[in-house]
């Protein structure tokens, strides 16, 4: 960004430079077409030499710059002589028009330039100043100007704009796979952890029933892996982005409270309604927040009783997770963590145009959303490249 500005300023700078030399040309010509005294040359000369104050000199006012180019031109005319330098005031129309700090200047000095004409054909004798035609050529260069000016602000808008869009699209981006990265290993680990546990408490007094947990813990990491390697490869195949690999779904929970049951977890399923009339996106959502809430209590409350109710009604899906029993006491740092689980649910259910709404209650600890059949765009929110 701030090399743009130095590029747009750097250019802006050559333009002010050019303008001296162009006001140089046309005083040149305006001395060689008509009779030149010395009094001429000198007012042909105080224009040049303003331009150039203004040009190099930081902060030179553009009214003192607008009377140092208006008066010596007019008074150049006086016989009638010297059109050319009417061009001098054209490029300060376009000057004041392009570089005044405010509109009111802008429009202050163009009215004082326009009036030259004016003032011209009042005081020289022999009509030689068209100045119906010098009104026009004053006036075209000072909306030019003003047309650029606010064409480059626009510019400059629009890539701010653009650069902002960008900068959300990459936060949008870095908390998509926050949530992503948090449901493939950070639930596969519980899920595994889990069962280590199991496998530890009966290792000596049931061996058989250890090795059982540690098979089901190998095979949720083998689950676990796989998920993984395949979003990998799905976040990296720019190529191909219309091959997507499938992706868990409303009717994929029932496997999933048996898979969590199968691990230890007292956890009890309710459906009402179909849950094939479900968008791929809700139901992608729908999993993630169901699979979250089982983690959750499979994490911090193993002993209590889950109850997990999905029904559909009046266009909407609800899912609501209440684990009742005991719920174990955090460290004291526990309570100071990043709930990355519940931020990942609650965005996910907003990003659908849904509601989400999570944190203890008299039985324990509730967990429910609800959604919008179709999300809020009607798109799927898949992975990658899911909001």
């Amino acid at each position: 960004m701030a090399s743009e500005n130095s590029q747009a300023r750097s250019r802006t700078d050559e333009l002010r430079s050019l303008v001296p030399l162009f006001a140089l040309a046309v005083a040149i010509v305006a001395a060689v077409t008509d009779p030149t005294s010395a009094i001429d040359l000198l007012l042909m000369a105080i224009p040049v030499a303003a331009f150039a104050m203004w040009a190099f000199v930081p902060r030179t006012p553009l009214a003192l710059v607008t009377i140092a180019v208006l008066v010596p031109v007019v008074a150049a005319q006086r016989a009638g002589t010297h059109e050319p330098l009417m061009f001098e005031v054209s490029m300060l129309a376009f000057m004041v028009a392009f570089w005044s700090r405010s509109l009111p200047e802008a429009v202050t000095l163009g009215l004082v330039a326009l009036a030259a004409p004016a003032v011209v054909g009042a005081i020289e004798t022999h009509g030689n100043v068209a100045v119906g035609i010098w009104i026009i050529g004053i006036a075209f260069p000072w909306v030019i100007g003003r047309a650029i000016l606010r064409q480059g602000k626009l510019t400059a808008q629009l890539e701010a704009t653009r650069r902002e869009l960008a900068r959300q699209a990459m936060l949008e981006e870095r908390r998509r796979i926050a949530r992503d990265v948090h449901d493939f290993v950070g639930h596969g680990l519980a899920a595994v952890m889990l069962q280590v546990t199991s496998a530890r408490h009966v290792l000596r007094r049931d061996p058989a029933a250890a090795e059982d947990a540690l098979r089901s813990a190998e095979e949720v990491g083998r689950s676990s892996m796989q998920e993984l390697r395949r979003n990998v490869a799905l976040l990296r195949s720019d190529e191909e982005p219309g091959v997507l690999a499938p992706v868990p779904s409303a009717v994929e929970i029932p496997a999933l409270v048996d898979h969590v049951r199968a691990g230890g977890l007292p956890v009890e399923l309710q459906i009402r309604g179909d849950l094939t009339a479900i968008s791929p996106g809700v139901g992608l959502a729908l999993y993630r927040i169901a699979q979250e809430a089982l983690a959750n209590a499979a994490r911090h409350a193993p002993q209590a009783r889950t109850a997990l109710v999905l029904e559909l009604l009046d266009g909407h899906v609800s899912l609501v997770a209440q684990t009742t029993g005991p719920l174990p006491v955090l460290p004291e740092a526990e309570p100071h963590r990043s709930r990355y689980g519940l931020i990942g649910m609650r965005e996910r259910a907003a990003a659908l145009g849904g509601e989400f709404d999570a944190g203890p209650n008299a039985g324990g600890w509730r967990v429910s959303c609800r959604l919008p059949l179709e999300g809020a765009d009607g798109l799927p929110a898949g992975e990658g490249g899911a909001t």
